[in-house]
């Protein structure tokens, strides 16, 4: 199968027994390959062992200063406390937790704070700075750190509106702004004026009318304009936002809990949502190191701990998300990650559910049989690695990567979002990931 892949670039491919330890099946095993989102396989694991699955994230409300009679001599500071996934929804429900304090008035400032972790711009330079899938990443994160951007061809004008939406509600902010222009390239540009994101985008590009997300760039005066719309309509009118450096040292009058880390990360490994990833793994090194750390210092700080987790293996992270193309796993270390003990009781639980599907496109229902694990795709690189029970009762842990550097690289000169050929491509690898999981599921013996 692999022999007739049918597709360019590398193939790797590592099957383990999972009760023996036995090698079943090793085709490149050891060479390292972009592991693209399986990186969050390693990222649940080790924001797991270092917070605990029951760890949540607050949110939470300071008061600095006296307060009487529901007044606020002083500031009011919305504190983030690295809460990857925290929406519109939450920063509702914590305004209305606000007013049932009893605070009417706040006499200062209002402050946002967002140094719980090491704030990055961006999780891979590389990329387009459009793409919503590669945000910010703050201690202070809304909506995955993204605005929703809407259009509608109202005569010959576009009508827009940038909104911080979620399940419920879907306030319109300033924060972030955009304009359509006359042009046929590039599609979108963006420039930082001030405290507020401005971005562009070709009216050529733009059908009647539709949507997208857009990256935010100032995540905590995002989550901060949210906030203070939903305070007003509590009474509570705040001054504009502004960030502040100062750790707070006031009251805590108000919080929002997190869920448990357990389901961000069952969450992050079946949506892989990339902010989830960088603030659990970042938080992850932040406990270990008893201080926040950069990026690519906490990736290099999971690559070390893989290390000595699954006993001298020798990935290199360079985030923790896979967005990044530099980072480099083999399939026989991931393989050894997996078989490694205690790892299959925390990983395999949380991870997605993989449909097998039959020639005739038809999923393959086999209550004996089941596939858990993670996929991860970039352009040009597709991988799989996790778990599968095979209908003879084996459990199998396995990893498949494949990578096609060179093609991945001309693709980036091209300046497409999917260049020429990546589509075709990642689709051949699925199916050949997807011949291999049929056979090891129903055929070996």
């Amino acid at each position: 199968m692999v022999a007739e892949k049918g597709f360019s670039g590398d193939f790797g491919v590592v099957v383990a027994d999972l009760q023996t330890g036995e090698i079943l099946e090793d085709i490149g095993g050891e060479n390292a390959q972009p592991p693209a989102s399986v990186t969050k396989a390693f990222t649940a694991l080790y924001a797991i062992e270092a917070l605990g699955e029951g760890h949540t994230f607050e949110t939470r409300i300071y008061a600095d200063g006296d307060i009487e009679d529901g007044v606020l001599n002083g500031n009011l500071i919305l504190a983030g406390g690295g809460d990857p996934n925290l929406v519109t929804d939450q920063i509702a429900e914590l305004a209305q937790r606000l007013k049932d304090t009893g605070l009417r008035e706040v006499k200062g400032d209002f402050l946002v704070w967002d140094n719980a972790l090491i704030n990055q711009d961006e999780i891979d330079e590389s990329q387009f700075d459009y793409l919503g899938y590669n945000p910010t990443i703050t201690g202070l994160n809304l909506n995955y750190n993204r605005v929703h951007f809407e259009w509608k061809l109202d005569g010959e004008d576009y009508v827009t509106t940038m909104d911080a939406r979620s399940e419920n509600y879907r306030p319109a902010v300033t924060t972030a702004r955009i304009r359509v222009i006359d042009r046929a390239s590039p599609v979108f540009t963006y420039s930082d004026v001030g405290d507020v994101d401005q971005w562009t985008v070709a009216g050529s590009a733009l059908n009647k009318e539709g949507s997208r997300w857009l990256p935010v760039r100032h995540p905590a005066l995002y989550a901060g304009e949210v906030f203070a719309t939903f305070a007003r309509s509590h009474g509570i009118v705040l001054k504009a936002p502004k960030e502040t450096q100062a750790v707070p040292n006031g009251t805590p009058i108000a919080r929002f809990q997190s869920a448990s880390l357990r389901d961000i990360m069952r969450g992050m490994l079946r949506f892989s949502t990339n902010l989830t990833a960088e603030a659990a793994g970042m938080a992850a090194t932040a406990a270990r190191a008893g201080m926040p750390r950069g990026l690519r210092t906490s990736a290099l700080g999971m690559s070390r701990w893989a290390d000595a987790r699954a006993g001298g293996i020798a990935p290199s992270f360079v985030d923790h998300s896979g967005l990044g193309d530099q980072s480099r796993v083999s399939p026989a270390d991931m393989v050894r990650l997996l078989v490694a003990p205690n790892v299959m009781p925390t990983l395999q639980p949380i991870m997605r559910d993989i449909r097998l599907v039959g020639n005739d496109e038809q999923v393959i229902n086999d209550p004996n049989v089941s596939v858990k694990a993670k996929t991860g795709t970039l352009n040009f690189v597709s991988s799989l690695a996790g778990y599968v029970r095979t209908k003879n009762g084996r459990d199998l842990a396995f990893a498949f990567f494949a990578s096609d550097l060179e093609a991945r690289e001309a693709g980036k000169l091209t300046g497409a979002e999917s260049p020429p050929g990546a589509r075709g491509w990642n689709r051949r690898a699925r199916r050949l990931q997807q011949d291999i999981l049929k056979h090891l599921a129903f055929r070996l013996t």
